[in-house]
């Protein structure tokens, strides 16, 4: 099989949206990664999902929808979820509702909920319009392995496997979207992500942190993931965390790699730096495309800087406990 990157055009559109109709996959742009869409209605292209990224099949996928119609198709609707519908769609949030039986247990990874979302992008809104389904989308590529922001990141992890990667460029975000679930009496973060939990709880009060779960509730729950070739240490805020970096990167002979704020760059002197962005919603658009670069230089450790878990800082910390096992440095 020939995979291809296609530019989004009228032609390619259509092209795209047959795949899907016909049940296969198609990797697509969003505003937070690029997705492995399939016809969410359709369990054999469901299950083309699980086997291209070699993914458990009890991790739920989130389906992807182009307007509200879809979303009352799917699951059942409450109050809160019209809330976040009227207030946050389109955009990097996802809402678990309960699921109504069009939908294969395949999607919901046996649960009775679904993750729904309506992306930001434009050229995943027409896709899902012009195939005229639901679209399940995970990140498009290899499990375990860093979310693609770029279509050249899916070809490397999916070449030969799917027929074609929409071209939508570089992803807004960068990140995977926050989860909420809306089924129990507190709403639930299952998910950092990218819509900061602050703004989410200006609509719908106090929202509950899921720290663990032995069942997979949503995706990124349960299983390793954002994974790099090298080891990955984070370093958690402190006052000494550059020397603590600094002492880590020496004992690697040069054989490291630091992500650093932009503040920070300065501080670690002539040693490899990757200047992640001024703040955590930069940190957040830049960390998977650096992890990769990472994998591409061969380096044998990156040491990243942590982050305040306020705002966008959440779900980067989120992403880089689990990119680190938990190597974690207080």
């Amino acid at each position: 099989m020939e995979t291809k990157i296609l530019q989004p055009n009228n032609e390619n559109y259509a092209y795209c949206a047959k795949l899907l109709q016909d049940g296969e996959v198609v990797a697509i742009p969003t505003e937070t990664v690029y997705g492995l869409g399939a016809n969410a209605l359709c369990e054999s292209g469901v299950k083309k999902i699980y086997e291209a990224k070699g993914r458990p099949s009890d991790n739920p996928l989130i389906v992807h929808v182009a307007d509200f119609e879809m979303i009352e198709k799917l699951a059942y609707v409450n109050d809160r979820a019209r809330i976040v519908m009227q207030n946050f769609m389109p955009g990097p949030v996802t809402m678990v509702l309960k699921k109504k039986d069009i939908v294969p247990s395949c999607v919901t990874g046996g649960l009775d909920t679904v993750g729904i979302r309506m992306p930001e992008n434009e050229v995943a809104l027409r896709l899902i319009k012009e195939s005229g389904v639901p679209v399940c989308a995970p990140s498009a590529n290899t499990s375990t392995r860093p979310s693609p922001t770029k279509a050249t990141h899916v070809l490397y992890d999916l070449d030969g496997k799917i027929y074609a990667i929409l071209d939508g460029g570089e992803c807004k975000v960068g990140v995977e979207s926050t989860i909420i679930d809306l089924t129990t009496e507190k709403t639930r973060l299952l998910r950092a992500g990218g819509m900061p939990v602050e703004i989410l709880e200006e609509k719908l009060g106090k929202i509950e942190v899921v720290k663990s779960s032995t069942v997979a509730l949503c995706p990124g729950m349960k299983y390793k993931h954002y994974s790099p070739k090298a080891p990955v240490f984070l370093f958690l805020p402190s006052e000494d965390l550059q020397t603590k970096v600094i002492e880590k990167y020496d004992t690697y002979n040069g054989k490291a790699v630091i992500f650093a704020l932009s503040d920070n760059v300065n501080a670690y002197g002539d040693r490899t730096v990757y200047n992640v962005g001024k703040n955590a919603e930069e940190y957040a658009h830049n960390l998977f495309r650096f992890l990769r670069r990472a994998d591409r230089e061969e380096f044998d450790v990156i040491l990243c800087e942590g982050v305040d878990d306020s705002g966008y800082g959440l779900g980067v910390m989120n992403r880089l406990i689990k990119a680190s096992a938990n190597n974690i440095i207080s």
